[in-house]
């Protein structure tokens, strides 16, 4: 196999000199060292650096370059480039709900896990034909005991009587759908009922936060009492000494799970590869659960104890976890967010 290769370069680099004068320089996909990484900002941004890029990927010569921004306007652009014979990133951080809707729109590869090593403990329901999950936790009610006692679900939390006491996070906007939804009698493949229910909080004064950050900063200065949020956030604000408890509603948990895909023009397919395959690493996984509270996607990742108890659900509340309907989401999101930029914010 080394003397095939070793003849090959050789075939390429004669070729190259010979045709130097008047050709563009030759770029072998074997020396592109840089991944460039579509991707939320803010804290999910520095934890991939923290535990991913700096230990596992820049010690092995890979260059990291961001491409930070909030999914929609990612799906967008990957949507925008899809007749570019070579896209602009070469792996994307996507929700596995946008998963789903990425890879229904042709614009996601197949996942060939034999060059991943890591995946041989990749838990079944975290290997995607066109994605791999990298964390998860469940979607819960999070409020100050020091403001209001413990609700019991959704229902009693997007409540107008909370008034300008609770708050909803923008981008969070297909999961607060969910969540209203299931206060509303209605269910993962029918977001309709919500819609009055939430209508009526803003009406009622419920306060509109554009990101994670924003809606933790008013949880710590108690400008509101509650919040509908993942209980990976509740614990790494808990850690961060803002004082929220959480609920695990009645209603049911809606599972999130957050992964990569990789676009299918995506320029160094092999850095995306090391890409995933780092970021599915015990000790990557490890750190996430530490630092943002989320569940590992990997069976051989040692949670410590106290963080497991935190981060994880009892049996009891297992029975409530609710996986997503990710063609109803997929297929109607454009209608969604039409809704919620038009009738909910405005």
């Amino acid at each position: 196999m080394s003397d095939r290769f070793t003849l090959k370069r050789r075939a390429v680099l004669g070729g190259t000199a010979a045709l130097a004068i008047g050709a563009p320089s030759i770029v072998r996909a074997q020396d592109n060292k840089r991944i460039v990484v579509g991707t939320w900002g803010g804290d999910y941004s520095r934890l991939l650096a923290k535990n991913i890029e700096t230990p596992l990927l820049a010690p092995k010569g890979w260059d990291v370059v961001k491409d930070e921004a909030q999914v929609d306007p990612r799906k967008a652009k990957m949507m925008a480039e899809k007749v570019l014979r070579r896209g602009t990133s070469d792996i994307q951080g996507l929700s596995a709900n946008d998963m789903f809707e990425m890879n229904v729109q042709g614009l996601l590869e197949q996942i060939d896990y034999s060059k991943l090593a890591n995946a041989r403990n990749l838990m079944p329901a975290m290997k995607y034909a066109y994605g791999v999950g990298h964390i998860y936790s469940g979607k819960v009610v999070l409020f100050n005991p020091k403001l209001m006692k413990a609700p019991d679900g959704f229902a009693d939390t997007l409540d107008p009587k909370r008034g300008d006491k609770l708050g909803i996070i923008d981008i969070q906007r297909p999961y607060n759908m969910l969540a209203a939804a299931l206060a509303s009698g209605g269910s993962v493949s029918n977001f309709e009922p919500g819609k009055e229910r939430l209508l009526a909080c803003k009406k009622a004064g419920a306060r509109i936060y554009p990101t994670n950050e924003a809606l933790a900063q008013a949880l710590k200065t108690e400008e509101i009492a509650c919040c509908i949020m993942w209980k990976a956030r509740a614990v790494q604000w808990q850690n961060a000494g803002i004082n929220v408890e959480t609920v695990a509603p009645k209603e049911g948990v809606p599972m999130y799970v957050s992964g990569f895909g990789m676009p299918k023009n995506a320029p160094n397919k092999a850095g995306a590869y090391a890409y995933l395959d780092a970021m599915l690493a015990a000790s990557a996984q490890e750190g996430f659960a530490v630092d943002m509270g989320y569940n590992p996607t990997v069976t051989d990742a040692k949670v410590p104890a106290d963080v497991q108890k935190r981060i994880g659900f009892t049996d009891e509340e297992k029975k409530r976890l609710v996986d997503l309907d990710y063609a109803y989401m997929g297929k109607n999101d454009s209608a969604f967010q039409d809704w919620w930029n038009k009738s909910f914010k405005a």
